[in-house]
């Protein structure tokens, strides 16, 4: 929305020049928050899928405990994410004009703290991952072991 009302004064800007760099300024800041929501959604979505298989794997009696908690650092992940493109649209979103050097810096090191922290969710979703897969394995082979006994 803030951005729709900054392309509305654009509009009222006289000198053509002006006009396009400032409505460039804007296409820009716009996308750059659009990757990163779709980094977000990525990681929410693979998320959703590893809860979906935890959710699978109980009903067979195995044992997600390990995952579960990865899930939960995803969560908290994201969580933290959505803090920081908040605050990174509230920066770009504040005016027309040309970012000052703090802005730039700020923004900066949101982008850094943004993908570390998008980088660290998608660590401990492979870990998730990996977590039941182990779990799995070991459910099988102690069935296996158990038939062997019988």
């Amino acid at each position: 929305n803030k951005f729709e009302a900054l392309k509305e004064n654009i509009k009222n800007e006289k000198d053509a020049k002006k006009a396009k760099v400032k409505e460039e300024r804007i296409t820009g800041r716009e996308k750059a928050l659009e990757r990163f929501d779709k980094m977000t959604e990525k990681i929410s979505e693979m998320k959703d899928k590893v809860n979906s298989q935890i959710t699978k794997l109980e009903l067979k009696s195995i044992d997600t405990t390990n995952a579960k908690n990865l899930v939960v650092t995803v969560e908290t992940k994201l969580n933290e994410t959505q803090t920081k493109i908040t605050e990174a649209n509230t920066l770009l979103s504040g005016s027309i004009n040309q970012l000052t050097e703090e802005n730039k810096a700020t923004l900066k090191t949101l982008t850094k703290e943004i993908q570390t922290l998008v980088n660290e969710a998608h660590k401990a979703l492979n870990d998730a991952v990996k977590s039941l897969k182990t779990a799995v394995k070991l459910k099988l082979e102690s069935a296996k072991t158990a038939e062997e006994n019988d």
